[in-house]
């Protein structure tokens, strides 16, 4: 009997799965373009996932608003980066970066609020002044001295 050697450019084939079974043997199927490390039935194992307190972490260390075009431009940095290095999906980053340009495009309103002078409301606004009319009845308030039933247009009545 001859022994047979394992082909080496199948073991060692990149695009097959790093999960190691328990006895030692590698998986033999292929990755995917979701996950370039493990196959699709090994890549939702707890222990092939990153966790997410670590790349919230990297995140945010050291933001704590996101009131500056500087910080947000921080936060996306640090997210590419991440993206690069397959620690998240595409998906996800793709959601905080859109989170992320809804956060810039509010800055320029933040700064319009925080300079603007406040405004006041006249909820009850001074009525204007008027004349008031005097004591004694002035020549337009005095009766007339037209007889009962004449008319004040100097016709008489019909």
């Amino acid at each position: 009997m001859t022994q047979q050697t394992a082909n080496s450019r199948f073991i060692n084939n990149s695009a097959r799965c790093t999960y190691r079974f328990p006895n030692g043997r590698r998986c033999r199927l292929y990755v995917t373009a979701v996950n370039p490390n493990f196959c699709p039935a090994h890549a939702p194992l707890p222990a092939n996932q990153h966790d997410p307190a670590e790349i919230a972490s990297t995140l945010t260390a050291n933001l704590d608003d996101f009131t500056s075009a500087a910080q947000i431009n921080d936060f996306l940095s640090r997210l590419l980066l991440l993206l690069a290095q397959d620690k998240i999906s595409t998906r996800r980053a793709a959601v905080l970066a859109y989170i992320t340009n809804q956060l810039l495009r509010t800055l320029p309103a933040i700064a319009k609020e925080e300079n603007a002078e406040p405004t006041s409301f006249i909820f009850d606004a001074p009525r204007p002044e008027r004349d008031l009319p005097e004591t004694t009845p002035g020549p337009q308030h005095q009766e007339s001295q037209e007889p009962q039933g004449a008319g004040t247009n100097g016709r008489a009545p019909a």
